[in-house]
């Protein structure tokens, strides 16, 4: 058997399809630029960049019992995450996300996720039936857990006493999606990794800051909540602590898709190895910035596939 792992990604793993087009783009657009296709959703990304830090997570997710769905299990292996507790019962083909972006940013993006969504309280199933905890022996250790599992699996994900002694770290995925998220409120020991915009859309009202969104967040519940704002100054707040901030420094972006989940796992990392938080967002900051402005975005990696 697999040693148990001490942190679990939960959530989307996909094939990301991402255009990039030299110049921005209006309606109707139509320019020759480049297309890659490499291993993603948020919670394979998370997990991807927490392994090349150096840990070792480990993947919860449905993937389709095609040929996509194999050559995606092979890549993420092959990159230190243990995907030995894999969903691949369900109906459907293995996820995809299509995106455009251009040297303004993200112009548009289509998730489908319906693999996933179709296997429903399935992905849970090791977290449950005593593989890797049961509600006798509740799993321990760090879960992240993206947006996009159906509403009714982030709701017994906050009530199930098989991940009562959890620490989960939350990421929507989406502006749209987060509004799933409101039962992890409830969980004790939740950390949310969002936006401003996903921040909104969870609260149901507009903020003028990162510092203002953490703090309303903490406020519905979430023991704590880190925000950030593009460039504008990102925000660490805690039940009962003083809220810290801390401004990125100025960046052109080349590439957009994965900055999120880069800042996470460099936060994440940086606190498992002890770093204090100012020190923890400072990392994560940095990360983040890394990724955007990477200038080699538009070629292909070693898990990547040039299809242009």
């Amino acid at each position: 058997m697999p040693d148990q792992p001490r942190i679990i990604c939960l959530g989307a793993m996909l094939w990301d399809v991402i255009g990039h087009s030299p110049v921005p783009l209006a309606h109707g657009d139509d320019v020759a630029g480049r297309i890659h296709q490499r291993p993603g959703g948020v919670a394979l990304n998370v997990a991807i960049a927490l392994a090349r830090l150096g840990l070792s997570p480990a993947i919860l997710s449905a993937v389709g019992r095609d040929a996509p769905g194999d050559s995606l299990i092979h890549e993420t292996a092959r990159h230190g995450v243990a995907i030995d507790w894999l969903y691949r019962d369900g109906p459907l083909p293995t996820d995809l996300y299509m995106a455009i972006e251009a040297p303004g940013g993200l112009v548009a993006a289509i998730a489908d996720a319906h693999g996933l969504e179709a296997a429903g309280l399935g992905i849970l199933g090791p977290m449950r039936d005593g593989t890797l905890g049961s509600a006798q022996s509740p799993w321990q250790g760090v879960l992240v857990v993206d947006g996009n599992p159906t509403l009714e699996t982030l709701a017994l994900i906050a009530a199930d006493p098989c991940l009562a002694l959890a620490e989960l770290r939350i990421v929507p995925a989406s502006p749209d999606k987060a509004t799933r998220l409101a039962p992890l409120l409830k969980h004790p020991s939740s950390v949310f990794h969002i936006n401003r915009l996903e921040a909104e859309a969870l609260a149901g009202r507009r903020f003028h800051s990162a510092v203002d969104a953490a703090e309303a967040v903490v406020a519905m519940g979430a023991s704590r909540v880190i925000v950030t704002d593009g460039p504008r100054a990102a925000a660490d707040a805690m039940q009962d602590r003083p809220t810290l901030t801390l401004v990125p420094p100025p960046i052109v972006a080349s590439r957009v898709t994965g900055a999120g989940d880069a800042f996470l796992a460099a936060h994440l990392a940086a606190e498992l190895s002890g770093a204090d938080r100012q020190t923890a967002l400072a990392a994560a900051i940095d990360a983040a910035s890394t990724h955007v402005t990477a200038q080699d975005a538009t070629a292909p990696t070693a898990i990547e596939k040039d299809i242009a």
